[in-house]
């Protein structure tokens, strides 16, 4: 085994658990070299750990968010720096700007913010992560290595194949009958993506909170959400239209279809354990929501279309 050094680098942020279990660092299972989990090996490189990595080769093949949240304890933070540079942690809650919060949201970010996680001294890259990077480039050279070409099955002919029963696609002569007991919402967050093509308002979402998942909103309670804050338990519903450019009549009748869009999806996320908190472009737009929603969370974003 070797051992490298990294230059003292970038950004960092999080906070949670990791499960027991190690793995072998050659389950690995995508061989092109812009696989996120080579790409999340990578990033963990730059910085010191306090178990030789082992959270991070455990959690790899998830999203750099999830990652750090899931191994920022594990984070040799005597060594780590971390500064709050775009600003955007510790807006949600006023107890937000708590130090292992917004260390948290820094280091947990999915981009690589400049400056903002500062590492104290030269890294030698932890055993665990370093075996699984070699592992990595194994796998990719031998499936670099292997023929591209592949003999596919023969085909059953159309005309010999047995036709399924009409309105089965499983063969069964008699399918289940419907579900006559709707399922309750889930309160797992399921990440899906962004609908729609607003692409401002979607770069709000991820980068404001910013977002766990990037790119993707989030089911919670069965209300969907904008956006899934990173390192606390906060749902957003993203605004960036400029509200201030409408006249009176348009105000009121695009107030009265968010209240009720904000009613319901602050009784969803309640019900499931989770805050909401609105982001607003302008501070005309938050002061006509609290008129009508006094308690509600309402930030101003400052987002443009």
């Amino acid at each position: 085994m070797r051992a490298r050094t990294c230059s003292a680098p970038l950004i960092l942020l999080l906070l949670s658990a990791c499960a027991t279990m190690d793995p072998s660092p050659g389950e690995l299972e995508d061989p092109s070299p812009q696989s996120p989990r080579f790409a999340n090996l990578q990033r963990a490189a730059q910085y010191p750990w306090t178990d030789d990595g082992k959270c991070v080769v455990r959690e790899a093949s998830n999203e750099w968010p999830l990652l750090a949240e899931r191994c920022f304890h594990a984070l040799d933070r005597d060594r780590v720096r971390f500064r709050n540079v775009t600003k955007r942690c510790a807006v949600a809650y006023a107890d937000a700007a708590a130090p292992a919060v917004v260390a948290l949201c820094v280091f947990a970010a999915p981009e690589i913010v400049v400056g903002a996680v500062i590492v104290i001294g030269a890294v030698v890259v932890a055993a665990a992560i370093q075996e699984g990077i070699d592992a990595y480039q194994r796998n990719a050279s031998r499936e670099r290595a292997k023929p591209q070409a592949q003999t596919q099955p023969a085909q059953e002919p159309l005309a010999n194949r047995t036709p399924k029963p009409k309105g089965s696609s499983t063969g069964d002569i008699f399918p289940p009958p419907p579900e006559t007991t709707p399922r309750r919402p889930s309160c797992e967050p399921i990440p899906v993506r962004h609908a729609g093509g607003d692409v401002p308002h979607n770069e709000c979402a991820d980068k404001f909170p910013p977002n766990r998942y990037p790119g993707m909103d989030v089911f919670v309670g069965g209300e969907r959400f904008d956006a899934l804050q990173v390192g606390v338990r906060v749902l957003w519903e993203i605004k960036t239209h400029q509200f201030d450019t409408y006249n009176a009549f348009i105000r009121r009748r695009e107030l009265a279809k968010e209240v009720a869009q904000l009613n319901k999806e602050r009784d969803a996320a309640a019900a499931c354990g989770y805050d909401l908190v609105v982001g607003v472009s302008t501070q005309a737009h938050k002061d006509a929501l609290r008129g009508q929603l006094p308690t509600l969370n309402v930030v101003v974003t400052g987002c443009t279309r």
